[in-house]
């Protein structure tokens, strides 16, 4: 079998480099590109030595080149809207695990995804992803009855909040259920009068030490509570969950994807 010749978007940070690394162990992929933004203090670098393994013969670049046939973004919603319009050029697919995206920027995903096959998930993780879709049965199937409660915990120095997964899991919810993402979650509470309203989900984010990703879905009515809970130990699951996304995504016709659909949910 031919491996997939994959680029990274974002080779020089954190992910990137894991990416890199951890797809040099596959054989099914060879990574044949590495990106990263103008200006970076990498390029030029092996990527292969970057990321700490053998050299690949690859240096980090500020442009794609074309050689892929999937690429996976890590980045910012600036530099993925860049990387999109150079896939569409290329006619590469698309991996996107960069987080904080506006409506805007899910706009211009679907503007693109009408050219390539373009998969986008708040968290590549396959346990989370697992944890979408079991959150959404619980609440469909307990219903209102139940309280829902959403907690999630992640190292200091993160900056946004809630976690883009935490919102994965309310965003599953709410569809299963009828929810209204803005109206039905409620993010904290604090006050004189917090009394819980019927219908609604509870949204808490911790900030602690160096947490890599906690997230905890509460069922609560009297008399019982049903957890679910996803821990992440190391940034490796969601490296390995997005060369994963990249192998089943090579190859598919124009369109949208989820891990849902990787993982046949």
């Amino acid at each position: 079998m031919t491996p997939i010749p994959i680029a990274i978007h974002g080779a020089a940070g954190r992910m990137g480099q894991r990416l890199v690394a951890l797809a040099t162990e596959d054989a099914e992929l060879r990574v044949a590109g590495a990106v990263d933004r103008a200006g970076c203090p990498e390029l030029g670098r092996d990527a292969g030595t970057l990321a700490g393994v053998k050299p690949l013969g690859v240096n980090v670049a500020d442009k794609l080149d074309g050689t892929a046939k999937v690429v996976i973004d890590f980045t910012t919603p600036a530099a993925t809207r860049v990387v999109l319009e150079a896939c569409v050029k290329n006619g590469a697919a698309l991996v996107i695990g960069t987080t904080c995206l506006t409506p805007d920027d899910h706009k211009f995903i679907d503007a693109a995804a009408k050219k390539i096959a373009v998969l986008q998930a708040p968290n590549m993780s396959l346990g989370v992803n697992l944890l979408f879709a079991l959150a959404a049965q619980v609440a469909k199937q307990l219903g209102d009855d139940y309280d829902i409660e959403i907690v999630e915990s992640h190292h200091r120095f993160k900056k946004d909040a809630p976690s883009g997964t935490a919102l994965g899991i309310a965003q599953a919810i709410c569809d299963a259920t009828g929810k209204d993402i803005v109206k039905d979650v409620v993010h904290g509470r604090h006050g004189d009068d917090t009394t819980r309203k019927r219908g609604e989900i509870g949204m808490h984010a911790l900030r602690v030490g160096d947490v890599v990703g906690d997230h905890t879905v509460t069922f609560g009515a009297p008399g019982e509570r049903l957890e679910l809970s996803h821990y992440a130990s190391t940034r490796d699951v969601f490296a390995r969950g997005a060369l994963r996304a990249a192998k089943w995504l090579a190859g598919k016709k124009p369109g949208r994807y989820q891990m849902k659909d990787v993982l046949g949910l």
